[in-house]
Parts: structure tokens; sequence; C-alpha cells
């Protein structure tokens, strides 16, 4: 059990990293499959191991009845970087970001690991988590997490990196996985701004130290 319990109702920037920063996400697939794990472990006690869901002929009945479940979290940003994963979720019960982040995690070992021959574990100790206790450090933050892949040099745009919520900001996916318009008023044009105006200067927002957690 954690120390400090992660209150239901709060928001929370959660970072877990591989260990010594092995590159665990190597291809679209991988990309791809952490994604569906972030949407069927999302609601609570799915019946199957997703492994076994994905091989079902009738997995699209099984994902609908499985909606019908209560949420553990509700992801409101993501970004996945080859070595590490960023989320902001909302704790929707108690214990659901816990148990969310242990199926999650668990459940992508399994895979990677047999997908690359391999044994053992694939993440450094448990997940970091901090509380984000107002609206205007939740805006910053998902700034931050989109903004993360540029910051890596990984491509020169935010909007390039397919692996993030950035796109659903923008109004360009909508069927992803996020449910951010409880809690953030986004406007696509105005949120692409912010966002973009601070590419340069990411490491240097001081008001954002407190809340990274590399």
């Amino acid at each position: 059990m954690r120390k400090d319990p992660l209150i239901t109702g709060y928001f929370y920037h959660i970072f877990t990293k591989s260990i010594e920063g092995y590159k665990i996400f190597r291809s679209d697939k991988d990309y791809e499959r952490i994604v569906e794990l972030m949407e069927y472990y999302m609601y609570s006690n799915p019946h199957i191991k997703y492994s076994i869901y994905k091989r079902l002929k009738n997995k699209d009945k099984v994902l609908e009845e499985l909606k019908r479940k209560r949420r553990l979290v509700d992801i409101v940003a993501y970004c996945i970087m080859p070595t590490h994963l960023h989320f902001v979720l909302v704790q929707l019960v108690d214990m659901g970001i816990s148990i969310y982040m242990k199926h999650l995690l668990n459940s992508y070992t399994r895979y990677f690991n047999i997908n690359n021959n391999r044994k053992g574990p694939l993440w450094q100790g448990r997940f970091k988590s901090v509380l984000v206790e107002d609206d205007e450090y939740l805006l910053h933050l998902t700034r931050y997490i989109h903004l993360n892949p540029t910051s890596a040099g990984l491509v020169d745009n935010p909007e390039d990196w397919k692996y993030s919520s950035y796109d659903e900001y923008l109004g360009k996916n909508e069927e992803g996985v996020c449910n951010f318009s409880p809690y953030l008023q986004i406007d696509p044009i105005s949120y692409k701004n912010f966002v973009e105006e601070w590419k340069e200067d990411q490491r240097s927002l001081s008001i954002l130290k407190h809340l990274i957690l590399e």
C-alpha cells in the first residue's frame, strides 16, 4: 500500500519509467498496445485479461459490456515516450489509480516480455505521483506533458507525435481515450497557441518545478 493514499476525486500527475532507461516502446504496434490497455483497464473488474480478450471473436460486445461498469479513473492527458509514461489522472474510486496502474503496467510487461523473449520486471519501481491542486497547474501540466516529445528532440512539433492526447485536445481525434471536457474548457486553436508558444522554453517553466517527476 502507498505511504500516502491517493484521494478520490483529485487530479494526479502520474509518471513511470522503464528500468535504466530501457526502450520499451519500439514500434507502432507497441504504442498501439499500450493505448488499448489504457482504455481496457480504465473500467473496474474486467473479468478476463486483455491478452485473452484480444483473441475473442465477440470482443466488441465484451468491450461494450465493460464500458457499462464504473471507471476507476478518468484520463485527462497522457504522453507515451519511448522509455516512460506520463498521465494526468482523476481517481474516481478509492484505490482506483493504484489498481489501474497495476493492471496496465503488468499487462504491458507480459506483452513486451513475450514479444521480446525476455523475463523479469520492466518498470523502475512504483509509479510516482504528485497531487495537482488547482486548475492553473492542471492546464500548465497538460502543456508540459504534450511538449515532452519536442523537449526530447523526437519531433519538431507536438502534433507530429502520434502517441499523446494532444490531437484529442486539438479536436482531431474523436475516438481517443481521454475525458478532459468535464475538467478543462479547451478551445483547440487557443490551446494550440498556448502549447506552442512555450515549445522552446519548456524546461524554464518555474510554475511546474514541483510537478515534474523525471
